[in-house]
């Protein structure tokens, strides 16, 4: 039995089955869901310490050229993670297509928006512009 034959007639018939992407989407989330607990117990540790700093105190620990890579690293990868999700629900749950088509590129867009003003904010303030 081959995986040809458990395919529905009409997927064969059309030549349609997996896209084959599936895979690693899911591994790319597993990836970023396991960054993100490493980067999140770093970022909450770094929040707590900070709770009753002033900016002064607070800017220079970002200025730590290693408290602001992991800040960046953290909300890339927390964009991302969030790009891969809501990809998912958009594709199970949105049925009419160019809707579909159209949150995926909206979701996309404000991400990279996000992704960008986030580390823009950061480089200001760890470069004291």
């Amino acid at each position: 039995m081959s995986a040809n034959d458990l395919r529905h007639p009409i997927k064969r018939a059309r030549g349609l089955g997996s896209a084959q992407s599936g895979v690693g989407h899911w591994w790319t989330q597993r990836v970023t869901a396991v960054a993100l607990i490493a980067l999140g117990l770093w970022f909450l540790v770094m929040v707590l310490r900070l709770a009753h700093s002033d900016y002064e105190t607070a800017r220079a620990v970002v200025a730590k050229p290693w408290n602001a890579i992991l800040l960046i690293a953290f909300m890339l990868t927390m964009f991302w993670h969030a790009v891969l999700g809501l990809q998912v629900v958009i594709e199970d749950y949105v049925h009419t297509r160019w809707k579909e088509v159209s949150l995926l590129v909206l979701v996309k867009f404000l991400a990279v928006l996000g992704a960008l003003v986030g580390v823009l904010a950061v480089l200001r303030v760890a470069l004291g512009a």
